[in-house]
């Protein structure tokens, strides 16, 4: 009688080697062990899932409760720390830790504010924006794409379009700047911003309510639905949580998209092509195959059972937190074809990049437009952008949700015909 195959050992997750190429990892967990019980580094045991049906499953599951107090009840809680949000009340109020009815209601009302037509009209600003940054390093030949592009990019925009003056941008660009390096961890410099943010946030806010603009944050406190506003501390909240997630998510985007596409001549060069003769289809799609392909969030939001589930053929019991990896479940072979192919053409494209369900990125048009204005403008204004560095000397950044590059070295001088 023949012994069956053994199955071969499980991965290292959550190691500098896996947060350089975690897909490899992922591809063994979708295959063998696709809701997978994990120890993360804090110490916290979770629920990775990792197969795409699984994942938009579980997006959209309203027994995975978003309000960290439900890991509480799960019996493998036992005071371990490490779960985002077990903070001070007041950074819980915005729509990233709440479940309905409360989320339905915020929605709602940062619906009303932040509109598709809101985000269409800053097109004009955002590629102001995006042509002044490439001014500042355009004579030098050479940039950390990261650093003097794909961070200061989405920070100003956001602020400008939430109503920070200009003369303050930069103390935003100095706070974001301690927490995205940090991982937005609750020590230290990161905690000093966070503080800082929010209560600059909250004195705006104050004067805003006296003396409203035409800017996001106005629109936040102007606001209603059947007599219904949000409070101050709602809207600082809301504000907070755009201002990070808003631009977090997008220096990630481009900084991920360029490094894909300079490591694929031929999807880069097709795309340069489309855009000299004046045609968008291609940078369209192609934003949203890099959102799929390499993604800038890795793991959705963190998520606790509510009662004991099923998810994937595996019982969750109640309490446990669940987190839903979006980049394993955007390179499911079983979703998308050849999978960990760049395909800047790919059509039925129905990614889980911004998530899925009631907590979809509410931002996303926004950093879907910033983009596709900064690829195609540095594509465009840069045609001989290459990579500076070896990828092995590349280093991402730590942490469990957000993927991105802590520099991306390029060099754009003509090359020698």
């Amino acid at each position: 009688m023949s012994t069956p195959p053994a199955q071969p050992p499980a991965p290292e997750l959550f190691t500098w080697e896996f947060a350089t190429d975690p897909y490899p990892a992922y591809a063994w967990l979708r295959e063998h062990a696709p809701v997978h019980r994990a120890k993360l580094p804090s110490g916290v045991e979770a629920w990775l899932v990792t197969r795409y049906a699984d994942a938009r499953q579980a997006l959209a599951d309203q027994r995975l409760s978003k309000n960290p107090a439900h890991h509480a009840e799960s019996p493998h809680a036992k005071g371990k720390t490490g779960i985002p949000g077990e903070r001070k009340a007041e950074l819980m109020t915005h729509l990233l830790n709440i479940d309905p009815p409360d989320h339905t209601r915020l929605r709602r009302l940062v619906s009303k504010a932040f509109t598709p037509r809101r985000v269409a009209e800053f097109a004009p600003r955002v590629q102001e924006l995006t042509d002044g940054l490439i001014d500042s390093f355009a004579a030098k030949g050479e940039a950390d794409l990261i650093h003097e592009f794909a961070f200061p990019l989405p920070i100003y925009a956001i602020c400008d379009l939430l109503g920070v003056p200009r003369e303050d941008q930069d103390d935003f660009r100095d706070w974001a700047g301690m927490m995205i390096r940090h991982g937005g961890g609750p020590r230290g410099g990161v905690a000093r911003s966070v503080k800082k943010m929010r209560g600059y946030l909250a004195e705006l806010i104050h004067r805003k309510r006296l003396d409203p603009g035409d800017d996001l944050i106005s629109g936040l406190i102007k606001a209603s639905d059947h007599g219904e506003h949000l409070t101050e501390n709602e809207a600082a909240a809301m504000a907070f949580i755009l201002l990070f997630a808003g631009f977090e998510t997008t220096v990630n985007l481009v900084g991920n998209g360029v490094y894909a596409l300079l490591r694929d001549p031929g999807q880069r060069e097709r795309l340069q092509a489309s855009l000299a003769a004046g045609e968008r289809g291609l940078l369209e799609t192609g934003v949203e195959e890099l959102l799929r392909y390499d993604g800038p969030v890795e793991l959705a939001t963190w998520r606790y059972a509510m009662e004991p589930l099923t998810i994937g053929g595996q019982r969750i019991p109640a309490g446990d937190p669940v987190l839903v990896v979006l980049a394993a479940a955007d390179r499911d072979p079983e979703r998308f074809g050849d999978p960990d192919t760049l395909d800047l053409s790919r059509r039925d494209n129905q990614h889980l990049g911004y998530g899925h369900g009631i907590h979809y990125c509410i931002g996303a048009p926004l950093a879907r437009l910033e983009g596709q204005i900064a690829l195609a403008t540095l594509l465009t204004r840069l045609p001989d952008l290459r990579l500076a560095a070896d990828p092995d000397d590349l280093r991402w950044r730590g942490g469990l949700i957000m993927r991105g590059l802590r520099t991306l070295p390029v060099d754009f001088t003509p090359l020698a015909s």
